[in-house]
């Protein structure tokens, strides 16, 4: 009987050790060291030869040489995820959707495979979490019932691999790449060398066939996808899934993409029969908000080529404790921090013994310095109790001595708040000289916070 050998990997890098580490020796991160077992054969040659998989053979060409193809993308019936995909759905590339449960991910993919079908597509659909009657029970509840799309409940990849080729399909998904295994490997499903094996066979797959494979992969309570952090690496497009179960909202965002823009950003809508697309966000998110209230500011932000507006929401409270409390959700601590001491030695607002609770409503995620002139103004908005106008708009970044500075891509913004009946803007002076003044809009062209401030209050 072979003996079985133990030994540890980083979930992180993938480096391997044979004894267990609190901090991994390869990346320096603490706590990732995971134990994984396999069974070597005696005869290591043998099964090296039978592991072991022949290239493709391929020839080398020139660069001029190799033919070009404008028809390569499909596009998945869903305009927000074409988007974000960066037009479509490539041929032969590996997509890895990763998201917390229950957000929708397997909803969202099997609507794409039924609109894939429609357009003549075939696609299989193979699940490791699901049996073939809870699916069906699914594709019910969504309507869906098309003789393209084929279920394969299976957890065993060899066997998937065998499926795939009687099937030909030109579109798979494998829900989910953690719970797939090669029988040859002792290790558990979901372990570093499982999940790293499976998915370099998926690869080579989707490489030699042309197939579009979608891998849906299980998250961390950080967040991160499980698995070695290679897993990333080796496929063409990570695409997360982000919402709260509670809001109806999700949003998908690209953090790699090999064919397109990682800037771009879909929004969803969870209903009864399905994933929705919002194809107007801004109107949306700002549906709810509560006008004439103070503390509570119009921004226009970017996600990739999109214009969004948001809700921009500061409250401030007396505070009854040595150090006053900064709660901040939707924009980073530090950048609030940053901007609170500049309203505190530049426009002479006392910050020092107030509570300061900052939110950006949607579930939005404010990166860009465009957003700090909005967070000014919704802070001294609800310092100085009074509200910023219905129709305002404010927008420009802050620098440590009070200036305003430009912000990008300034047309589109303003574009945006028109469209949906915004008629003032407060804008950097400098954005001011470089455009013209839509009919119908009065742009207020400012150069320091405190003439902003001014300007509104």
């Amino acid at each position: 009987m072979a003996k079985i050998k133990t030994s540890f990997a980083c979930t992180a890098c993938g480096y391997e050790s044979p004894r267990w580490a609190g901090r991994c020796p390869s990346c320096g991160a603490w706590n990732t060291m995971e134990e994984t077992v396999s069974t070597p054969e005696p005869d290591r040659t043998a099964v090296r030869a039978a592991k072991q998989r022949p290239g493709s053979g391929s020839s080398v060409m020139k660069l001029k040489d190799i033919p070009e193809d404008a028809t390569l993308r499909t596009s998945t019936g869903i305009s927000e995820l074409d988007r974000v995909l960066g037009g479509g759905i490539v041929e032969g590339g590996l997509m890895l959707l990763g998201g917390d449960p229950g957000i929708g991910k397997s909803t969202l993919l099997i609507q794409a495979c039924s609109n894939l079908c429609k357009v003549g597509a075939r696609v299989l659909y193979v699940s490791g979490e699901e049996s073939a009657r809870q699916i069906k029970l699914r594709a019910n509840r969504l309507n869906i019932h098309d003789d393209n799309l084929y279920i394969l409940a299976e957890n065993a990849l060899d066997n998937v691999e065998t499926r795939m080729k009687e099937t030909q399909p030109s579109v798979m998904v494998v829900d989910s790449i953690q719970t797939m295994y090669r029988p040859e490997m002792a290790s558990a499903p979901g372990s570093v060398s499982q999940i790293r094996e499976c998915t370099s066979l998926l690869m080579r797959l989707a490489k030699e066939t042309g197939t579009a494979i979608f891998l849906v992969g299980h998250v961390t309570k950080e967040g991160a996808i499980a698995g070695p952090r290679m897993l990333e690496h080796m496929v063409d497009v990570v695409l997360y899934f982000e919402g709260d179960n509670q809001q109806q909202y999700r949003l998908l965002r690209a953090v790699k993409n090999r064919f397109g823009s990682v800037n771009e950003l879909g929004v969803f809508q969870m209903t009864s029969e399905g994933m929705q697309e919002v194809l107007n966000p801004s109107e949306q998110l700002l549906s709810h908000r509560a006008k004439g209230a103070s503390g509570s500011v119009v921004f226009c932000g970017l996600e990739g080529s999109r214009p969004l507006l948001c809700d921009v929401q500061a409250l401030a409270a007396q505070s009854f404790y040595g150090t006053p409390r900064r709660t901040v959700n939707g924009a980073e601590l530090g950048r609030i921090s940053l901007l609170l001491a500049v309203l505190e030695k530049r426009c002479g607002q006392k910050t020092f013994n107030q509570d300061i609770y900052v939110n950006v409503a949607g579930g939005l995620e404010l990166s860009e310095p465009a957003a700090d002139l909005a967070l000014c103004t919704a802070v001294v908005s609800s310092l100085k109790d009074k509200s910023v106008g219905s129709e305002v708009a404010v927008m420009g970044e802050v620098g440590l001595a009070g200036e305003v500075r430009a912000i990008p891509q300034c047309e589109r913004r303003v574009s945006e708040c028109k469209r949906l009946g915004f008629s003032t803007i407060v804008l950097p002076k400098e954005n001011l000289k470089r455009m013209k003044t839509p009919e119908g809009m009065n742009l207020i062209g400012v150069d320091t916070v405190l003439q902003a401030l001014s300007v509104l209050f």
